[in-house]
């Protein structure tokens, strides 16, 4: 069995105030990351009121997570995207296209009742660590 290895880095927001949760988690070659918000690091509400910021907020978290675990969105494999409401469904994917390449990873999008802090939208993901 492979050691896990928790990964932390302060360019992305901490896991809320005493919740048992990491970032991300390294493993057998992957990293896989907790779901990230569009809310900025260090601030304890989300600013941004559109689709779009907050899932440029929270590829931004994703990238600077897998970043710090020795990977990148060029090595994702999987995402899931939970939206507050399923009409936002273009805006995010037009932010999300612009990030992931012309190689995208396998992904889910669902519509979800509710997020934490009123987010619009939670992304999380399964990536390839580089030196795998």
């Amino acid at each position: 069995m492979t050691d896990k290895t928790v990964v932390r880095t302060d360019a992305a927001p901490a896991p809320f105030q005493g919740a048992p949760y990491s970032q991300a988690i390294r493993a057998s070659g992957f990293v896989f990351v907790s779901g990230q918000l569009g809310l900025k690091p260090g601030a304890t509400e989300i600013e941004a009121s559109t689709i779009e910021e907050q899932t440029e907020q929270a590829l931004a978290n994703l990238r600077a997570i897998l970043e710090e675990a020795g990977s990148g969105l060029d090595r994702l494999v999987k995402t899931t995207v939970f939206l507050r409401n399923l009409d936002d469904f273009q805006g995010m994917n037009a932010v999300y296209a612009k990030h992931v390449g012309d190689r995208p990873p396998a992904r889910s999008t669902v519509e979800v009742g509710r997020l934490p802090s009123g987010a619009l939208v939670e992304i999380e993901a399964i990536a390839l660590v580089r030196d795998a």
